[in-house]
């Protein structure tokens, strides 16, 4: 079989069990049983075939004859599209393994994932705009249905018409973005006409990358048109918020960079990348810093990182129209292999918080506290995860911030300071109520996935420059970016950062041994109380006290959380209060002030809405007639 035959018989896979789930919908055991099945066995297939594409550099297309407008549907598969299969296909079914337990073997979301991952794969293997637009539809709609699971409460029912609205937007532009690129192929909408008609072209590139970054950008999460993300992902199950922040965001990247592919970008495009990722970095991790929703602090930090990517593309589109393959190979790499590493560490933090959230019943961290010691397991992926994605060694989350790091100083240390605290409340001290008490592990569907996605962030960090050179594919020949031999001695950079892991590896794992052993020996011996008789949860620093003092100091005002303080008044005050709103500044000091605006300008045409049917007859009646004499007219009025 070829790949492409690999890939489509590991999603026709998982369509398959989707369907067959659906029949035996009944037997809620069985059913969500054969749906993770299938989304295992076909995920397995489809990454055998992704690998295949990505170490060979194979290209192949399936036309299907099927004629739409703009020719007939076709798919296939390239080294970029495998370079964003692979994580579709190693997420996807531990996400579906996690969701087994976490839903209670529920049936109808067990199978709306699978549908999801079939829907995400096509829109990577679509070759002709119809389909992929149908495919990018077709996952926003069942993504859309994952979020607002528990569609009972207010704030999740919010959060879906949050993405639902920004999502049919980035629609309405990439339709935009599709009849300009058609515009000089006489109607022709297959990706390849596509190219070849833009090929070089760099006079009307300008409009169709601003329409690409604008309609993938909203879907990627980039920083000004990420308002949905933060509450799509916090009010999603963890499992679906998983696959969402290290799979699907991913793909709007994907579609940036296929669009760019067709057009020549001017070094402005790198430019502007690089500054939005500077901005999404920065602001992201800032927002994240004093979130008190577990799920919102990782989201902020999806944010984040989709920036530090955007910076690694952004520096890679720039090299390469000024002709420094060495740099572009360094920049186009750091940013490819921070797509996947970025993918283990959230969907692991996700995941890992997921099981948090379930055994504590709250996503509020300052009502948590002392877990570690209740939930091993999970406890230590989490802490794995906050020093990978903190981009601190011997995690993989440095190798792709490496190659950019002199850029990226400022977030690193705060991503640092984020997950510290984070940690910190979560996992240590002592619980802060009886959930936190009485929280226990998920069991091993939870925790499968979890360690298996704790043991990718560490291989990754230790075979880094193979991961490095094994994209040689997509940037030799999809990106352009460099040579074979440039983009080894990229990865060649990482080989220090390499040794150094594998030694502070192994030290910590030494460390570690002679703390258990010692433990071991002096079990049941006292921690020292520092003079206080009867330590309680109260004198811990609670989320928001452990990043007031940096965030007042280093923070710009519109990034900060708002705070409202009524102080005691009088010899004996009866009250005081202290209320704090994180809500997003963008979302908060932008995108609702203006949709408030634009809701307050179209409340005046109300009173087009008559109610009454002879009314609405007349205008179809006034259209009708305005239309045919213009259409009499057309020839006389328009030259």
């Amino acid at each position: 079989m070829t790949p492409l035959e690999l890939v489509l018989a590991g999603s026709g896979l998982i369509a398959g069990a989707a369907l067959v789930a659906l029949l035996f919908a009944r037997a809620r055991r069985l059913a969500s049983l054969i749906a993770v099945l299938g989304a295992i066995l076909g995920g397995a297939i489809g990454l055998w075939g992704a690998a295949l594409v990505i170490t060979s550099g194979w290209e192949g297309e399936l036309a299907t004859g099927w004629q739409v407008p703009g020719g007939a549907l076709v798919i296939g598969v390239d080294p970029l599209s495998a370079f964003f299969l692979v994580p579709l296909f190693v997420i996807g079914p531990l996400c579906a393994l996690y969701g087994r337990r976490y839903l209670a073997r529920a049936v109808i979301p067990a199978i709306e994932l699978d549908l999801l991952l079939v829907a995400m794969a096509m829109v990577v293997l679509a070759r002709h705009a119809l389909l992929f637009l149908v495919a990018w539809e077709a996952m926003t709609l069942l993504a859309y249905l994952l979020v607002t699971r528990e569609h009972g409460d207010g704030a999740v029912r919010r959060a879906g018409w949050a993405y639902l609205i920004a999502s049919h937007v980035a629609a309405i532009a990439l339709f935009a973005l599709f009849v300009a690129l058609g515009a000089r192929t006489g109607g022709a909408l297959d990706f390849g006409s596509l190219a070849r008609a833009w090929h070089g072209e760099s006079a009307g590139a300008v409009g169709i990358l601003v329409l690409a970054l604008f309609g993938f950008g909203i879907k990627a999460g980039v920083i000004g048109l990420h308002g949905w993300l933060p509450e799509a992902h916090a009010a999603a199950p963890s499992h679906v918020s998983a696959l969402m922040s290290g799979v699907l965001i991913k793909l709007g990247l994907y579609g940036l960079l296929r669009i760019a592919g067709f057009v020549s970008p001017g070094p402005w495009f790198g430019i502007v990348l690089m500054v939005l990722g500077v901005a999404g970095a920065i602001a992201g991790i800032a927002l994240a810093l004093y979130q008190k929703d577990m799920k919102r602090i990782l989201a902020y930090s999806s944010v984040e990182n989709i920036g530090i990517a955007l910076l690694g593309l952004g520096l890679g589109f720039w090299a390469r129209t000024r002709g420094q393959g060495a740099l572009a190979a360094i920049a186009f790499g750091g940013g490819l292999l921070h797509i996947w590493n970025h993918a283990a560490m959230k969907g692991l933090l996700f995941l890992g918080a997921g099981t948090v959230v379930h055994a504590v019943g709250t996503r509020e961290i300052d009502r948590m506290g002392g877990l570690l010691g209740r939930l091993p397991w999970t406890g230590a992926a989490l802490i794995v995860g906050a020093l990978a994605i903190a981009a601190l060694p011997p995690l993989n989350g440095l190798t792709g911030e490496w190659l950019l790091y002199r850029a990226l100083a400022l977030v690193g240390g705060l991503a640092a300071l984020c997950f510290v605290r984070l940690i910190g409340v979560v996992l240590l001290g002592t619980p802060r109520g009886e959930p936190a008490r009485q929280a226990h592990e998920g069991g091993a569907a939870m925790t499968a996935p979890v360690l298996i996605l704790a043991a990718l962030c560490l291989a990754a960090a230790l075979v880094a420059p193979l991961l490095v050179s094994s994209v040689h594919a997509p940037l030799t020949a999809e990106l352009g970016a460099s040579s074979r031999a440039e983009v080894a001695a990229a990865g060649a950079l990482l080989a220090p950062l390499v040794a150094v892991d594998a030694g502070l590896l192994a030290a910590m794992v030494l460390v570690a041994s002679l703390v258990l052993w010692r433990w071991g020996r002096a079990r049941g011996a006292e921690t020292w109380g520092c003079g206080y008789a009867a330590p309680s949860a109260r004198m811990q620093y609670t989320g928001s006290g452990f990043s007031a003092e940096l965030a007042a100091r280093v923070l710009p005002r519109w990034l900060r959380a708002r705070v409202a303080v009524r102080a005691p008044e009088g010899p004996f005050p009866r009250s005081a209060s202290l209320s704090s709103d994180t809500g997003d500044p963008v979302t908060r000091g932008v995108v609702e002030p203006f949709l408030v605006r634009c809701g307050d300008r179209f409340a005046r045409l109300r009173f087009f809405q008559q109610g009454n049917v002879h009314v609405y007859l007349l205008y179809i009646v006034a259209t009708a007639i305005a239309a045919l004499v213009w259409v009499a007219a057309r020839d006389w009025l328009v030259p």
